[in-house]
């Protein structure tokens, strides 16, 4: 897939920005410093940004701001639970932009980066130019549920089998509970054999057809600890959102450009979530891509999606 993309490119700044007492956030720069700015915004929670990143957009027009949220990727202290809540992250988006001295921006996410996507135009829809969303997460209950309780199970049985592996039968009616008790426990050991099932799961599924480069990703110890302690620790909590917030909310994204891109075989976050959105924010354009799962790497997302990063900086030119 990545002849669709922009060639490989470095970043001309990074730093670490200090968003509270607890947390440190790595943030770095690329592409054109004039150009129009662009937020990556990665998914899990509990990812991490990459320089593949980078090249979703032409470096001659964007300049494109990469970082990765609180806990995750190079940011301090890592995996860490305590002031992380999607309210924190919208807040850090905010001080970031402030920080580099930017009016408005066009907000790029994936997966649960376009859930914090959503969250935070809807919060400060002034200052978004455009939206460009892929793998359309709403967070409800019923989303989790699908994927760590009950629906994608059917689909890879001999994965979902060492999903449930480390945790007993009689607490596997609640699997978000009972590993976000191992994931917070004292015992390292059940700790970490939990977050390699936990991510790993997800790697798993992520494509049409599996990856291996992206199952060894989601299986690296560093990678795994903060993709399994965020995410359960959201979904816990239902991702600290009231119920169908996102959906409640649409109306207020009427005047933003927007495009989803949402594969349709996608089995962690089925097609219906990007249908449901686009239903109540019919303004925006909706691609269904025909032989594609979940990830940014299936070929006709990555194709799709840098031809709406093209379209929409002429469109904003």
């Amino acid at each position: 897939m990545f002849h669709y993309l922009y060639p490989e490119l470095h970043a001309y700044k990074q730093q670490f920005l200090q968003v509270d007492e607890v947390h440190r956030l790595y943030l770095e720069e690329s592409g054109n410093p004039d150009g129009i700015p662009v937020v990556f915004l990665h998914g899990g929670p509990g990812a991490n940004s990459e320089p593949l990143h980078r090249r979703f957009f032409d470096p001659r027009k964007y300049r494109i701001i990469l970082f990765d949220q609180r806990g995750c990727g190079q940011s301090l202290p890592h995996a860490s639970l305590l002031h992380n809540t999607s309210q924190d992250l919208v807040q850090d988006m905010e001080r970031i932009r402030a920080v580099l001295e930017i009016d408005k921006w066009v907000v790029f996410g994936g997966s649960w980066g376009s859930t914090l996507a959503l969250l935070y135009a809807q919060s400060h829809a002034s200052h978004v130019l455009g939206l460009v969303l892929r793998g359309i997460f709403l967070c409800r209950d019923k989303d989790v549920r699908w994927f760590y309780q009950q629906g994608t199970s059917a689909l890879f049985p001999e994965y979902w089998q060492d999903f449930v592996a480390p945790i007993p039968e009689s607490e596997r009616g609640d699997m978000i509970k009972a590993y976000y008790q191992r994931l917070t426990g004292s015992d390292e050991v059940a700790k970490m054999r939990a977050a390699e099932a936990w991510s790993v799961w997800e790697g798993r599924t992520a494509c049409l057809q599996t990856n291996d480069a992206l199952v060894d990703y989601f299986s690296d110890p560093y990678v795994a600890l903060s993709v399994a302690r965020i995410e359960s620790h959201y979904f816990v909590n239902h991702s600290f959102l009231e119920p169908d917030q996102i959906l409640s909310a649409a109306h207020k994204l009427k005047h933003i450009p927007g495009y989803i891109v949402h594969g349709r075989y996608d089995v962690i976050c089925p097609a219906e979530q990007a249908w449901a959105l686009h239903q109540a924010w019919p303004e925006a354009e909706l691609h269904m891509i025909a032989d594609a799962g979940h990830a940014v790497s299936e070929p006709g997302i990555a194709q799709k999606l840098v031809e709406i990063t093209d379209k929409l900086a002429e469109r904003l030119s």
